[in-house]
């Protein structure tokens, strides 16, 4: 039995099945699809292809973070099991989550004074975060303490590399995230725009590409440059998508011929209905471990 809880929002986009080998508990954030309530639940209430079918056939999406009394009547559970808790958070740079997780963890620090409650922000997110868990499952499972874990996160957490590209910028559009203007040229000269997450865990635009070979081209030259080792990357490899399946495995397979000594076969998730609910249909990410995020 793990002497501490490993913790983390739906929003790191791993799969359920992911999540429990990994031992990985979550909280689920919420949204809405025209009106009706849901929770972040990896696709369970709404599968994710009719969840993105619905936003390309004009519903409406609303999101909402974990509140803080959400926080701790989750963390309380694991407080009277007597164990400790790491809890890493959606970035502060798009969620205001780390911040309820901290209200919490300060209420339940003053009843449950002899546990440790430690809260990091990932200054990540969708499977950047979920690549960032991932590695602390590791450390915890070979036998590292809650507080060596912790400071690990806090030390290499922007060495989690976050790209990004849409072929549909239609929702960037939607939530102010691309110009009008900008956006109707875009999709008339065929435009995908590259994002990354940058060193403050806040989405930032870096180029634009015509056409999607273009893009996918250059996603991968990015993680030649920034990739730990360059193409003699040797760690694991994270892809999410929102329902462009297609897209998504058309740069693993790229990923995979470039880098032969990855760790693994490049692991394609989906992009779950709270980020969706902003990026939606079109979107590919491509997450590593490579160069610290700077300004």
């Amino acid at each position: 039995m793990n002497e501490f809880v490993l913790s983390c929002c739906s929003t790191a986009d791993l799969s359920a099945g992911h999540f429990e080998r990994r031992d990985i508990h979550y909280i689920c954030f919420h949204y809405t699809l025209d009106g009706k309530a849901y929770a972040d639940d990896l696709g369970k209430s709404i599968p994710f292809g009719r969840f993105y079918q619905a936003m390309a056939d004009g519903a409406e999406t609303q999101t909402s973070q974990v509140n803080a009394e959400e926080y701790i009547a989750y963390f309380t559970e694991f407080l009277e099991q007597g164990k400790d808790i790491l809890h890493v958070t959606l970035s502060s740079g798009i969620s205001g989550s780390c911040n309820s997780a901290n209200i919490a963890r300060e209420e339940l620090q003053e009843k449950y004074p002899d546990r440790k409650i430690y809260i990091v922000d990932s200054l990540g997110a969708s499977s950047g975060y979920g690549l960032l868990m991932d590695k602390l499952a590791d450390l915890r499972d070979a036998g590292q303490s809650i507080d060596a874990v912790r400071d690990w996160a806090l030390e290499n957490r922007l060495r989690a590399q976050h790209w990004f590209f849409s072929t549909d910028l239609t929702f960037y559009i939607k939530g102010g995230r691309v110009s009008k203007v900008s956006g109707w040229f875009g999709t008339v000269l065929n435009i995908c725009p590259l994002l990354n997450v940058d060193y403050q865990g806040k989405l930032i635009p870096r180029s634009k590409l015509r056409g999607k070979n273009a893009v996918i081209k250059e996603i991968v030259a990015r993680m030649e440059q920034y990739a730990e080792n360059g193409t003699e990357y040797s760690g694991k490899c994270f892809i999410s998508n929102s329902a462009c399946e297609a897209d998504a495995r058309a740069v693993a397979d790229l990923v995979e011929a470039k880098f032969p000594k990855l760790d693994g076969k490049v692991l394609i998730n989906s992009i779950g209905t709270t980020i969706g609910s902003h990026t939606g249909p079109g979107t590919v990410a491509l997450f590593f471990w490579g160069e610290e995020r700077k300004d």
